[in-house]
């Protein structure tokens, strides 16, 4: 007898533990060789005490098992509360969410009938990394982390996916044009690393068209990489084109640790009702089976879901009138499926796996050195004045004889010199401080570098003339790169 596959399951809240028990249900029914290790988390350890939602001995189980198929979960509001989504993602490595979607026309109601789209999105950074900060009283701040590592490896592993799923074609968005450091390391990582796969087509779209054409033509798109934020927003919209979110599943993949879930939430209005529909949940168990190695078992399962819902046996989500043929519940419908297990579809193509395909291993990132090179710094003040000719009279009085003032920007853009009287200002201004002697041309290196003990000395003759410092960034270039973005209108 072949050893059970151990794997951590986790209940969690609201319709997640009706949705879960259906789904188990058709595992087990259907000859899974699986042994289950169940976990607590969510809004009951929440409310222990644990503020990321998970007990130390939780984690045990999810590292040391290494699959974890998980029901949505509820993050109480306020308190400090951390999503637990981003912490066990961030927490084992899960760089890759994987979200497949597609169309179960004309059973389940859409406008793209032959909508076939993955999306594979970066799990990790981005705004995701929950770093922010309120600076003055008027402003607020995010920061964007996008890193060389990050960005190459989940576009290594779209690359990788296409090829080991039969996918043609790879489509990168970004918001490159606006930003030109982050999204723009992205997109250039992803022209680089495209002359490995001339077997890949690609293509490259801003992320504002590009979510516009997934809403009107999705049909046109096969695989899409993007950053986090990016990737959460259009995977819900190819998911709801499609059908229904209720019918999405997720894989978070990582190198040692791999999570299973529905991309929807907990739903807390309909729990304990069996009005839940289990597909999502279920569809994430089956991509589950599929990377343990139970690829049989995932498509017979695959092959009886579809059977369900051709035959019109819907779930109140998806159920029409005059289309379906029965409104069922939540185990009502893991049931139907169970009846249909070793069935075939006769309106869908038959799902089969490809047996012995190697997981997706994506070498460690070799970072390349570069010369860094201090080039001034940006302070940003908090100052409640309007006139920036004032602010520049008081900073560059105060600076006189260590670094030159040469711009000050008011939420990115350029008020001095040459403010527009029509540019709303708040009390929140970068000040640019770069070497008395530089001639700044900032295409090209024709100014002189700037030494750290010169920031330090500005910061503290600007704190001792009463200047409110709430943060500072240093000006570096790269191997002769700029890596700093100009003020709008510099």
């Amino acid at each position: 007898m072949l050893t059970k596959t151990k794997v951590t399951v986790a209940n969690g809240d609201g319709i997640g533990p009706e949705i879960m028990a259906a789904v188990i249900n058709i595992l087990e029914n259907a000859g899974a060789n699986i042994e289950y290790e169940f976990i607590d988390i969510g809004e009951k350890v929440y409310k222990e005490g644990f503020t990321s939602g998970i007990r130390p001995e939780a984690w045990d189980s999810i590292r040391q098992n290494g699959v974890f198929l998980k029901a949505p979960i509820t993050t109480p509001q306020g308190g400090g509360y951390k999503s637990l989504n981003v912490t066990i993602r961030k927490a084992l490595g899960l760089f890759a969410n994987v979200r497949p979607s597609k169309a179960m026309a004309p059973f389940i109601k859409t406008h793209y009938p032959n909508l076939d789209v993955v999306i594979v999105r970066e799990n990790e950074e981005d705004l995701y990394a929950g770093i922010e900060y309120r600076q003055t009283n008027d402003v607020v701040q995010g920061l964007k982390l996008i890193s060389y590592p990050g960005s190459d490896r989940i576009i290594r592993y779209a690359f990788e996916y296409c090829r080991s799923n039969g996918r043609k074609k790879l489509t990168c968005m970004a918001k490159d044009n606006i930003m030109k450091i982050t999204d723009g390391l992205f997109t250039s990582l992803f022209k680089e690393i495209g002359k490995e796969y001339p077997d890949i087509d690609q293509d490259i779209k801003i992320i504002d068209i590009g979510a516009a054409l997934l809403a009107e033509r999705p049909e046109v798109f096969d695989v899409v990489v993007t950053q986090n934020l990016y990737g959460d927003i259009i995977s819900d919209i190819v998911a709801q084109v499609s059908g229904s979110v209720g019918l999405g599943g997720s894989a978070n993949i990582g190198p040692t640790v791999s999570m299973f879930e529905a991309i929807h939430g907990s739903a807390p209005d309909i729990a304990g009702r069996n009005l839940a529909n289990p597909s999502g949940l279920l569809n994430g168990a089956i991509m589950m089976l599929v990377h343990i190695g139970q690829h049989k078992i995932a498509e017979k399962i695959m092959n009886a879901w579809l059977k369900t819902i051709e035959e019109g046996i819907h779930t109140g989500d998806i159920f029409v009138e005059g289309k379906s043929k029965q409104r069922v519940g939540t185990q009502e419908f893991a049931s139907a499926i169970i009846e249909r297990l070793g069935q075939k579809p006769e309106h869908f193509a038959t799902v089969e796996y490809a047996e012995g395909g190697k997981p997706i291993v994506i070498a460690e990132y070799i970072s390349k050195p570069a010369v860094k090179t201090l080039m001034g710094v940006d302070v940003f003040v908090d100052w409640k004045g309007k006139d920036p000719d004032e602010l520049a009279s008081k900073l560059i009085q105060t600076a006189s004889g260590i670094l030159k003032l040469k711009i000050i920007t008011n939420r990115g853009a350029k008020v001095y010199p040459g403010n527009m009287e029509e540019t709303f200002c708040s009390d929140h201004w970068r000040c640019r401080f770069v070497a008395q002697d530089a001639n700044v041309d900032y295409e090209t290196l024709h100014y002189r570098p700037v030494s750290y003990t010169s920031v330090m000395a500005l910061m503290s003759i600007l704190h001792d003339r009463g200047i409110d410092i709430i943060k500072t960034e240093n000006l570096y270039y790269f191997d002769g790169e700029r890596g700093f973005t100009l003020g709008q209108g510099e």
